[in-house]
């Protein structure tokens, strides 16, 4: 009988390479927008996820993809009653996806074309570098584990990614 990491059976891999291995969970394009918009954006349920996504996400796409983000063992989903509106938490590996996350969008802010908007928040991650995403990291580890993070001075991770984002909107508009 083979291993089971993460919701995922050797079996089902191409082979026992590391990168292949996560290429097997993480390699398609919808699959990493997921997680930045639960991750960065905090949205936790499924409409939120849909109808905020800048790239328009299919909602049969979006099922699928939080489904498998489930059985892979980087998301947890919680049980709730018909009706009511499932929230999605990220699980320890997933918070452990941050660096790669932000070398991921500094690779493409040297490489690709990219709106200020959209750009601005991968550039404080990038400028914070690990101790920015350590930070971050608590944070999320807070809101969706449940364990507190340390007290820090001055803004958290969230609220410098935050004041960025909303700063190059309002330079935006008032091109406009």
């Amino acid at each position: 009988m083979q291993a089971l990491r993460g919701g995922v059976m050797l079996d089902d891999q191409r082979s026992g390479c590391p990168i292949n291995a996560a290429i097997e969970v993480l390699g398609d394009r919808w699959t990493m927008l997921v997680l930045r918009d639960v991750m960065f954006g905090d949205r936790r349920h499924f409409r939120r996820l849909q109808s905020e996504s800048e790239e328009g996400i299919a909602s049969n796409i979006l099922a699928d993809r939080l489904r498998g983000l489930v059985e892979a063992g980087l998301l947890t989903r919680d049980d709730v009653k018909r009706g009511q509106r499932a929230t999605y938490s990220l699980t320890e590996p997933a918070i452990q996806l941050v660096p790669v996350m932000a070398q991921l969008a500094a690779w493409g802010l040297r490489h690709l074309p990219t709106t200020r908007e959209l750009r601005v928040r991968a550039e404080v991650l990038s400028d914070g570098g690990p101790p920015l995403w350590e930070d971050f990291m608590a944070e999320l580890r807070e809101r969706h584990l449940g364990v507190p993070r340390p007290d820090r001075e001055g803004p958290t991770a969230s609220e410098r990614l935050a004041a960025a984002y909303e700063a190059a909107i309002a330079e935006a508009r008032s091109q406009y």
